[in-house]
């Protein structure tokens, strides 16, 4: 930290200049970063989300035809799979933000995912790593299930792509979004805006393509060839986010990013019982920290963590007994978007029944498209990404440029707002799924006519719409908090909403057949066979659920929008006065007990 006060403009331009190259020099704002540097991520994520993704979708078929594990055990093992990247994704974030920076983080794992996929194909393709050739459908019992060296084989390569894709996931997106300076360049927030945009755009290319392209692969040319084809993917990915570092503006890593935080609670704790002084400003440059960071009023109880105990000595505090207000903003901040990410999880409870139940719908529907020609069931899944790759440029080059000139705001509508909008269209994607349901199921035990699957559609094009508002949102607003050096943690907690989710699906759903089995007519979603079960009704009670949900964020949404701001008084003293930092003092007499353990 720089000796003495120096100038304003000289501290600003340190604290906005502190992104590096990838030998470690000071990035150099017109050779680094910008879209273009941006745009090597996006190739990244498209290539890795195609090869997850193509891996997610069809591994099922591979566990129960190939490896021989029942349909309860193989469900099990893709929940799990699935529910282990999610969470690995809080480790991915931490290693970056703490330790090795955004970029190193997505090679280092990058190639740990790669091996994953290159292990996954080599068990598929041998023989001798898997049990013997075997019809589950006809001889299931006679089958015999991978065990012992085959299924370790197996599974090592299974988490090797979770480990892998769990860690760089957050990462990706942080780190195009480092490549946009907004404290130098203003116009850089509009371009940040529009790098969230396509970053969906390419998430939403690599789900199609898998979905379509390389399931296809996987059926017709065998799972080897279609996790050989993961694993060129992934390559690929890997070779396209390698030739942009010449043009990355990289972040380091700042240590540990739970200490600062441990710190202040801790701090907090031992001065419970001091009494909150006025605040003072402190001319102390060696206690000042960079940014600009203003007392804000909510959670005051942890502003006790920076009251200064003065008893006339020098002796200076440890840091776990005093914070800076700084430090103390960052904590508030962290726990002030926890309600903001816990609205969502109600709405990936919602994306969990577009990938289950409405799957289930289609198989009972008319799949026949032309004489020749059936549509699958689990390519319903695609129907969302067609839309938005359509959708995704228009919102970006029509919408956001209109409501900009209505909102004044740069990415048109507010993060919020996006998130908002999102979670009220998600209650009409249930609804109109309850209709179909209904509409689906008369038909059948009423006249025996089974309806075309087209009309399933309304409900994916509505969550599609839905989902692009709320993720993309959710994303900038995580991103766009004042949380230093805690960007790619805050990303992972985006994908944690996705675990959560599809876990309180699976509580949701027996907790419903629980209470509706005593019914005499069975419970809702009791019977293998949907013209039995109410799913129309479960629907419904989404719906209901979604809309709670929504009224709960605009609560929370509302609070976080009063709270997050700081006093006009304060930030015009800190601005007027050049100081960046505050910090509480309180002499030792006026202290009720400076030693509460």
């Amino acid at each position: 930290m720089e000796e003495g006060r120096g100038t304003d403009k000289g501290e600003m331009k340190h604290q906005q200049e502190n992104t590096v190259d990838w030998r470690g020099r000071p990035s150099n704002p017109k050779k680094h970063g910008g879209m273009s540097a941006a745009a090597f991520v996006l190739g990244l994520q498209a290539f890795e989300i195609m090869g997850i993704a193509a891996v997610g979708n069809n591994l099922i078929t591979y566990l129960i035809n190939e490896m021989h594990f029942s349909l309860s055990k193989s469900a099990n093992i893709v929940t799990n799979f699935v529910g282990t990247i999610f969470l690995l994704a809080l480790l991915g974030g931490y290693l970056s933000d703490s330790h090795l920076g955004c970029f190193w983080t997505i090679i280092l794992f990058g190639f740990v995912e790669l091996s994953g996929f290159i292990l996954l194909s080599v068990q598929a393709h041998l023989p001798q790593l898997k049990p013997a050739k075997c019809n589950m459908l006809t001889d299931g019992d006679m089958c015999e299930e991978a065990k012992g060296f085959k299924a370790l084989i197996f599974f090592v390569a299974l988490y090797l792509v979770a480990l892998g894709s769990g860690c760089v996931k957050p990462n990706m997106i942080a780190h195009g979004a480092d490549q946009f300076n907004l404290q130098t360049n203003p116009s850089h927030s509009k371009k940040l805006s529009t790098y969230f945009n396509a970053a969906y755009f390419a998430f939403s290319m690599g789900e199609l393509i898998a979905l379509t392209v390389l399931v296809w692969i996987q059926t017709h040319a065998g799972m080897d060839v279609g996790f050989g084809v993961s694993a060129a993917a992934m390559a690929m990915g890997l070779i396209v986010v390698v030739s942009g570092t010449l043009y990355y503006r990289n972040k380091p890593p700042r240590g540990s990013i739970f200490t600062p935080i441990a710190q202040v609670f801790v701090a907090a704790m031992l001065k419970r019982k001091q009494i909150n002084p006025e605040l003072m400003i402190n001319r102390d440059q060696n206690q000042a920290e960079s940014g600009n960071v203003v007392q804000t009023q909510r959670f005051r109880f942890l502003d006790k963590a920076c009251i200064k105990v003065e008893d006339g000595s020098n002796t200076k505090e440890s840091p776990w007994r005093l914070c800076s207000v700084t430090q103390v903003e960052q904590v508030k901040i962290l726990i002030s978007v926890i309600p903001i990410f816990a609205c969502t999880i109600v709405f990936n409870t919602v994306l969990a029944q577009l990938q289950t139940f409405s799957v289930q719908q289609g198989s009972a529907m008319d799949t026949q498209l032309t004489k020749s020609f059936h549509i699958p069931p689990a390519s319903l899944q695609s129907i969302p990404y067609i839309i938005l790759i359509f959708l995704v440029p228009l919102y970006d080059k029509f919408f956001v440029p209109f409501a900009r000139k209505i909102t004044g705001h740069e990415s048109g509508i507010s993060p919020l707002q996006r998130i908002g909008s999102g979670l009220f269209l998600s209650t009409f994607s249930m609804i109109a799924a309850a209709l179909m349901e209904k509409k689906r199921r008369d038909s059948a035990s009423g006249s025996g006519e089974i309806i075309s699957i087209f009309w399933i559609t309304p409900q994916f094009l509505i969550f599609g719409l839905s989902e692009m508002l709320t993720a993309v949102g959710l994303i900038e607003f995580f991103y766009k908090q004042s949380l230093q050096r805690m960007q790619a943690f805050l990303m992972a907690m985006t994908y944690c909403s996705y675990s959560f989710g599809f876990y309180l699906s699976s509580v949701l759903v027996s907790l419903v057949n629980k209470i509706t089995s005593s019914s005499s007519k069975g419970g809702w979603l009791s019977d293998n066979d949907l013209n039995k079960d109410r799913l129309d009704l479960f629907y419904w009670l989404l719906a209901v659920i979604s809309f709670l949900n929504f009224l709960n964020y605009l609560f929370w949404a509302r609070w976080h929008s009063h709270n997050s701001s700081a006093s006009p008084t304060i930030q015009n003293e800190a601005d007027g006065m050049g100081l960046n930092h505050y910090i509480l003092t309180k002499h030792s007499k006026d202290v009720v007990d400076e030693n509460i353990p």
